[in-house]
């Protein structure tokens, strides 16, 4: 059998002949209930609503024209409540785009700001005309393309794998690619990270978090500091939520459908790894009041944006303006278009910027249960889709571990990064916060321990992590003290200065072989942790080669080789990276780090922090160094699976004994990122050391252990 997008739908009652002519094409009234614009085999069906809008008329352009050759007012007739639509007939999508005017009260103080001269974006556009080439904007005003989606999904099942299943790799299509050094054909592009796949399986990793893949306007607030020039890279500024961004493609054919991304995630589904989109539903690139009127503002502004009382804009995104979202009309319009992403490009899962927005309600203030996260946790086609929530907002809103709906809803633990950044760099009082963070967060989230039984408690919930986009790499978080931000021109005030960082003794680059050294230990000390800590890991792409961004910590302006990977770091760490496949190896092997399992049988309980001496359970306030011990009996291979990491990030040897196995089994080490005189820093199963009662933990460092039966 198969199986269609279904995007396009040849089976719905198609009306087939004209009523009428309007401006010599002939229509009839559309579809009422189908929103956006929609190819049929005689005709386009167009259809938009407005609340408050008196008059509504289409306009239709010639490719890449600023003046449209036809403009077609919707009559009364064609209306029903506050929703216009109308079948045109005799269309040829390839060869048109369309937009819109609004007409209506202009009333800025009640939030209404109608304006017939404005050309309007579709909401529900499936393609933005004028965006294609990278760097350069062509027109004035965005228009929208008409798609007909045939793209072939065969049989491919949805995913089975669980959040806990996850190793989550956030990239940016653009900055993947785009150094001449990636050695891809189709540079920048969905094509060109389609290239790197057999990379990311030989990697290990089995989820891919992209950076936004809406159409956003890398041009909107372009700049020129110190001659660069500086545009939105990042693309958190969403002018378009239901179409691909069509600079991320390497071909005009392809985007007229999105046929570049779905090969791309077919392609990677094909290889088992998943595709997470990060979704910006709090904000949309309009900004405040002295931003651009080409969308929800001329569509719908009080109802589509949290408006103060005199008419000005709530910001809790720190980006100008707040999308409305639980307004009835923007939660119907989130919906669909998570269902369309789902349906239509088969997304696995979607990572929300700022979440705690979607909680707010349409004052600001906070809601006890907000009816869109509901919505969302309860929605069927959602309902085997991973959803994951930034789970705070810029208005002060700080929800780790307590978002809600949480029992559908994963969280990044910020609290996660926060402790292990300070404990791994020294700051030994942070041990209790690590512990549990390392533990699996169960004073946050529950779920390991056998009175919770919540389907997506505990390990499903937490995401964990030490770098994303937003922040140092892996590598300057070990090789600089302070940010260093001075390239985005805002005189170094802008990015986070709670970084939480150490330069190993010299800021920057440095040619000194020992600080070299301890900058790379420290990156393994931070993999192994995070590969050993109950919770879904997530790094970003270029950790495992020490990519840098020298310094810069809030990159979203840098479209160079400050954000770019450079590929030649691969092969100068190659160590670093067989390091990182190791890791991510061993966590596969290991279920009992990714999930709580039957008792063990030598008697171990299931999960337990130790102090350095292993059969002290209670972690004293002068600690310096603590374990984590992971117990269980693996069903599936007929035997326990025992876990024993040990962190020591203090400057000086550390002495530990290990947890007693009895008569049943002995410990033996596995990973140790001091390394041994040899510069060896892992055993594969057959080269592990056997250590029989205790082992001298070298300074800043971190070794795991796995017991195994006699």
């Amino acid at each position: 059998m198969k199986l269609h997008s279904q995007s396009f739908i040849t089976d719905y009652p198609i009306p087939a002949v004209p009523m009428g002519e309007i401006s010599g094409f002939p229509v009839r009234p559309g579809m009422f209930d189908v929103n956006g614009a929609m190819a049929l085999p005689n005709g386009v069906n167009f259809t938009i609503h407005t609340h408050h809008g008196t008059y509504c008329e289409l306009l239709l352009f010639h490719k890449e024209q600023e003046e449209p050759f036809a403009v077609l007012p919707f009559p009364e007739e064609y209306k029903i409540g506050d929703v216009y639509s109308m079948i045109v007939f005799g269309l040829d999508i390839e060869e048109f785009e369309y937009a819109y005017r609004i007409d209506g009260p202009y009333c800025p103080e009640e939030g209404m700001l109608y304006n017939r001269k404005n050309i309007l974006l579709d909401p529900y556009a499936r393609a933005v005309a004028g965006q294609r080439i990278w760097g350069e904007k062509k027109l004035n005003a965005y228009h929208a393309r008409v798609v007909k989606d045939m793209f072939d999904w065969g049989d491919m099942p949805q995913s089975s794998k669980e959040m806990s299943d996850l190793i989550i790799y956030e990239l940016h299509v653009r900055g993947y690619t785009q150094h001449w050094s990636s050695g891809v054909e189709h540079k920048g592009t969905f094509a060109g990270l389609m290239e790197k796949i057999p990379y990311l399986k030989e990697l290990g990793i089995n989820a891919v978090e992209l950076l936004p893949i809406f159409e956003f306007d890398e041009t909107m607030n372009a700049r020129e500091i110190d001659g660069k020039k500086l545009l939105d890279y990042w693309g958190y500024n969403t002018v378009s939520f239901f179409a691909p961004n069509s600079s991320y493609a390497a071909t005009d054919e392809f985007n007229r459908e999105g046929r570049e991304l779905k090969e791309l995630i077919k392609a990677l589904h094909d290889h088992g790894i998943e595709v997470i989109l990060d979704v910006v539903f709090n904000h949309t690139a309009e900004g405040n009041e002295k931003g651009n009127n080409f969308c929800f503002k001329g569509i719908d502004n009080k109802v589509y944006y949290m408006l103060t009382p005199d008419g000005n804009y709530y910001n809790f995104s720190g980006c100008g303006n707040t999308l409305n979202c639980n307004h009835p009309i923007v939660q119907q319009m989130i919906l669909e278009c998570l269902r369309y992403w789902t349906i239509s490009y088969r997304v696995d899962g979607f990572r929300f910027d700022l979440a705690s927005i979607l909680g707010r309600n349409e004052d600001g203030s906070p809601m006890n249960n907000p009816p869109l996260l509901r919505t969302l946790a309860y929605d069927p086609v959602l309902s085997n889709v991973k959803l994951i929530a930034e789970a705070w907002d810029a208005g002060g809103m700080y929800q780790v571990g307590s978002f809600p709906a949480s029992r559908r809803w994963a969280e990044w633990n910020g609290r996660y990064r926060d402790a292990l950044r300070a404990y791994l760099k020294g700051e030994t009082w942070a041990y209790k916060d690590a512990a549990w963070s390392i533990a699996g967060s169960g004073d946050l989230y529950g779920g390991f321990y056998p009175d919770y039984k919540g389907p997506y408690a505990g390990y499903n919930s937490c995401v964990n992590f030490l770098t994303c986009h937003d922040g140092f790499t892996m590598y300057d978080l070990y090789a600089y003290n302070m940010k260093h931000n001075e390239d985005n021109g805002w005189d170094n005030t802008d990015g986070s200065d709670d970084n939480r960082s150490w330069n190993c003794g010299v800021e920057g680059e440095t040619d000194n072989p020992e600080i070299r050294e301890m900058r790379l230990q420290m990156i393994r000390n931070a993999c192994t942790v995070l590969m050993c800590s109950r919770g879904t890991p997530m790094f970003l792409a270029g950790d495992e080669f020490g990519n840098t961004q020298y310094g810069n910590n809030n990159a979203y302006c840098q479209d160079n080789e400050i954000s770019w990977l450079d590929w030649r770091l691969l092969e100068k760490n190659r160590e670093l990276f067989e390091f990182f496949k190791f890791m991510i190896a061993y966590r596969k092997k290991h279920p009992i780090i990714q999930k709580k399992l039957p008792d063990a049988v030598c008697g171990m309980e299931s999960l337990h922090a130790h102090d350095m001496n292993a059969d002290r359970t209670e972690l004293s306030k002068d600690t310096k160094a603590f374990g984590i011990s992971f117990a269980g009996y693996d069903k599936e291979k007929g035997k326990d699976d025992l876990v024993y990491i040990f962190v020591n990030p203090h400057w000086e040897d550390v002495r530990i004994t290990l947890p007693h196995l009895g008569q049943r089994g002995a410990w033996h080490l596995s990973v140790n990122t001091y390394g041994d005189e040899k510069h060896k820093y892992y055993y594969e199963e057959d080269e592990e050391i056997r250590i029989d009662y205790d082992f001298i933990m070298r300074p800043r460092s971190v070794a795991v252990f796995t017991g195994r039966e006699f």
